[in-house]
């Protein structure tokens, strides 16, 4: 039981503050680990007096610290859509994560919500993720920062000498995460033994990944991945060994006019991101994204076919980035062994003509509609209860079925998604396009 949202943690006291909702608590801002450029983040466990738990930590170091999302000549969409007139603040030094709890909350089901942003931008508190109504249905909601774009998924043999393999920064920050959740979440009511994890697109990724490797046994009960599920996925597909992206990353190093591995760690971050900048330029946004995000480092994520057996919650949107992204979603869920569970979000969005475009359907999973400039109606906050209720459900007991709800067959006894949708969620066959990817139609 919390009082005074003061929380007693095996690393200490915490202070959080009233969330927006009644008889719920938000612990925003708290440390889980420290690391240094490019050295794998080790796990806070203990820290003095009483932890002042009232704002937001910074955001992962990225282009937005220097250039304004606005001003970058790129469309300003998203951020319009999730970020405009927030105040935020950048670092390397990035590990924080955020707990919005019950307060009456008793081994609580727990989701520990990874945000997107192609590995090279974003942010845990976005419009869209602050403040998610999951508490107020008993379930606790955890989002995060963890390292990106160069600090985050540098491959360089010069790394790898050092530390034994190279790569994954950030991945093994979402990873330390999720074991000081498991360690710690139970002082803020929750259960340790039934946190699921989600993402949508390079969080889905993330997912994907923390879901192949040995060392998340015992940290993830379920999975729920949006717009990037699936090891074969359109997105995502040819994650390499880190030795194949050694000569992009030594040019990119070259490019920062840098000949040793103290040099490079000595020149700010702008210097960085600039010779990154070049190597947009030089070798094109296709090549650069190739070359970003997870590896497989023969260490933690050896690429040796494992894969969690536990329930997955996983889709796409009509107007994703990739049209498949349903499809591959399916084709998962399909094969798992444990019931899981596909959908395809088609409500187009009311305010503009983008339709369910790549990340749209966040705004319902969360049940945050109000924080949003678009004049959403009763339909829509109807489809995100009711989204909402499967997405707890699921968190509960891996599935998302429950009473006054359209029923969600699994994917692997329909072959069939769950349109997400007004009137009313239905199941259904994906469209013609998106079918061929499945099963070969």
């Amino acid at each position: 039981m919390i009082q005074d949202h003061l929380c007693h943690t095996p690393c200490g006291d915490v202070q959080g503050v009233p969330a927006a909702a009644p008889g719920v608590t938000a612990y925003k801002g708290i440390r889980y680990a420290a690391a240094g450029r490019w050295e794998y983040p080790k796990q806070v466990t203990r820290w003095e007096g009483v932890y002042d738990a009232g704002h937001f930590g910074p955001n992962a170091m990225q282009d937005a610290a220097f250039t304004p999302e606005d001003k970058t000549g790129r469309s300003p969409f998203y951020y319009h859509e999730f970020r405009e007139g927030l105040d935020y603040t950048y670092s390397e030094d990035c590990q924080y994560l955020n707990i919005w709890a019950p307060d009456n909350a008793e081994k609580a089901p727990v989701i520990v919500y990874i945000h997107g942003g192609a590995f090279l931008s974003g942010s845990g508190w976005d419009k869209v993720f602050d403040e998610p109504v999951w508490p107020r249905k008993g379930v606790i909601g955890v989002t995060l920062n963890y390292r990106l774009g160069l600090f985050g998924y540098a491959c360089l043999p010069e790394l790898a000498d050092e530390a034994g393999h190279t790569g994954n920064y950030g991945l093994y920050d979402q990873l330390c995460a999720l074991q000081w959740v498991h360690d710690n979440i139970a002082a803020f009511g929750g259960d340790p033994d039934n946190i699921t994890v989600m993402g949508q697109s390079a969080g889905a990724h993330s997912v994907q990944m923390l879901c192949s490797t040995k060392a998340a046994q015992g940290l993830i009960a379920k999975a729920v991945m949006s717009s990037g599920a699936g090891d074969d996925s359109v997105l995502f597909a040819g994650d390499w060994v880190m030795e194949h992206k050694y000569p992009f990353w030594t040019a990119w190093k070259e490019a920062a006019g840098a000949s040793t591995l103290a040099e490079l760690r000595a020149l700010p971050p702008q210097a960085l991101l600039g010779a990154m900048g070049k190597q947009f330029a030089a070798q094109g946004f296709g090549k650069v994204m190739a070359n970003m995000g997870p590896v497989w480092d023969n260490a933690l994520f050896p690429d040796d076919g494992f894969t969690l057996s536990i329930p997955y919650l996983a889709g796409g949107n009509t107007q994703d980035m990739k049209p498949e992204m349903s499809a591959d979603a399916l084709r998962w869920c399909c094969k798992q062994p444990a019931d899981s569970y596909a959908w395809c979000f088609g409500r187009q969005l009311p305010g503009d003509d983008k339709g369910a475009w790549h990340s749209a359907d966040l705004w319902y999973w969360f049940g945050t509609l109000s924080n949003g400039w678009r004049p959403f109606t009763e339909g829509d906050r109807a489809l995100s209860d009711a989204m909402v209720s499967y997405l707890v459900n699921f968190a509960s007991t891996g599935d998302p079925n429950g009473p006054g709800l359209p029923v969600w067959e699994s994917a692997r006894r329909s072959g069939q998604v769950l349109r997400l949708d007004l009137p009313a969620p239905a199941m259904g066959e994906l469209g013609q396009e998106a079918r061929a990817n499945v099963f070969g139609w």
